[in-house]
């Protein structure tokens, strides 16, 4: 069997081909996945519906993205401008991850190749986040009956505070997030579970420590997982604080997949963030996640 991997075209967007956000990432990693042979063709989402979206993130919001009527500040705020192509681009990724997840559940494993808009919160987007498509995707499930107790494991460098957010009042939904301590945002969110790391942190300090939680976050119950894999915790990284290497981000993925999987716990992979200097680094980086699933099916 293959591993399930999700891409859509719209992936891409037009935001200038000056931006820092490295938008060519998505359309370049399903490229090297099918020349590295993960996968023959991929599964195609559809744009996440009103009905979905609705249930983490504010209606007027909503229609203020699909109509392109955001105020300014809001825009800025986001750091995409608000074109065709990018509000096609965040309902299609939403819908990606939601197919994911139910395909994780029928597979075991299931990844996207965009994903991990931990930003977003309920009333708006930030931080190059439109939609939080994890939260969109683990709030379907809970609808459905699909899943009971799901874990945001968000290993980003930078804090997922819109998903922090988002569930702060929901025991269904546990948020862990392991990040840079002085990295964006500045005002961090709390999660169920944060972990702050210090500046320069290497890999042998950081996987010593995301053993010691998983050991933690192994005695709950929990029936799903979402896996937000930023490859921003790499030492080129440009908006990262860390020095993890090549090796200690594969490792890092190794460790969380083998562990749920193991467990017969069906996890959705997503991307989160990666801005690292050197474009073809960034595609590896980034195809470590499929790789180690696609090792597991």
């Amino acid at each position: 069997m293959k591993l399930p991997i999700i891409n859509h075209k719209d992936y891409f967007a037009k935001i200038g081909d000056d931006h820092r956000f490295p938008i060519n990432k998505f359309g370049e990693l399903a490229d090297y996945l099918l020349k590295k042979k993960l996968v023959k063709s991929f599964y195609t989402p559809y744009p996440c519906s009103d009905e979905t979206l609705k249930r983490v993130h504010c209606e007027k919001y909503i229609k203020h993205v699909k109509n392109k009527t955001l105020d300014e500040k809001s825009v800025k705020k986001i750091g995409f401008p608000l074109v065709d192509s990018v509000v096609k681009r965040s309902l299609v990724a939403t819908g990606g991850t939601v197919l994911a997840s139910k395909l994780a559940i029928n597979y075991g494993l299931a990844c996207n190749t965009a994903g991990g808009s931990h930003h977003a919160n309920f009333y708006g987007g930030a931080g190059y986040c439109v939609f939080n498509d994890v939260a969109v995707a683990a709030q379907y499930l809970l609808d459905r009956g699909l899943a009971g107790k799901i874990l945001i494991l968000d290993l980003d460098v930078h804090q997922g505070n819109g998903s922090a957010d988002i569930f702060k009042d929901n025991r269904n939904v546990f948020t862990f997030s392991m990040h840079s301590k002085t990295n964006y945002p500045a005002k961090k969110s709390t999660s169920d579970l944060d972990v702050d790391l210090n500046d320069n942190m290497e890999d042998q300090d950081y996987l010593k420590i995301l053993k010691f939680y998983m050991k933690q976050l192994n005695d709950e119950n929990f029936d799903f997982v979402f896996y937000i894999a930023g490859v921003d915790i790499h030492f080129n990284d440009r908006l990262g604080k860390l020095k993890i290497s090549d090796d200690g981000i594969r490792a890092r993925d190794e460790v969380v997949t083998e562990n749920f999987f193991s467990r017969g716990i069906p996890l959705c992979g997503v991307l989160g963030g990666g801005y690292n200097k050197d474009a073809k680094k960034l595609i590896e980086l980034h195809s470590y996640l499929h790789q180690s699933c696609a090792k597991l099916v």
